[in-house]
């Protein structure tokens, strides 16, 4: 989990926590039904807390699957490029002896005429 959902789920909780004590301090009801109340709405604010956690997981999870993917076509990629990089090599190489072969070839045969 990120330090921003961390953060937020933090927020969450600590705000939801201080809200329902404050809706309960002011409220007009006897200690034991405020105790319930406390009790019930620190359940709830709990379930929430969990809920958006779950849900932070698997947003988590979604990107971490989305950017292993993106990974391993780039690695794909890659792999392709070298492939058509090592072809053009040897392609390049070939024509270049061919060039080479013949400009001896040629030199010789120059040299042949004059002697």
């Amino acid at each position: 989990m990120s330090d921003r959902q961390f953060d937020f789920l933090k927020g969450l909780f600590v705000g939801g926590l201080i809200g329902v004590v404050i809706g309960v301090l002011y409220a007009p009801k006897s200690g034991k039904e405020t105790r319930e109340d406390i009790a019930r709405k620190a359940e709830e604010l709990m379930d929430k807390a969990k809920e958006e956690y779950e849900q932070a997981v698997q947003a988590s999870k979604k990107a971490y699957e989305a950017a292993k993917e993106k990974v391993l076509q780039a690695e794909e990629k890659a792999g392709e490029l070298t492939g058509k990089g090592k072809e053009i090599l040897q392609d390049q190489k070939g024509r270049l002896k061919r060039a080479l072969d013949a400009g001896v070839e040629a030199y010789k045969e120059e040299k042949a005429k004059t002697t």
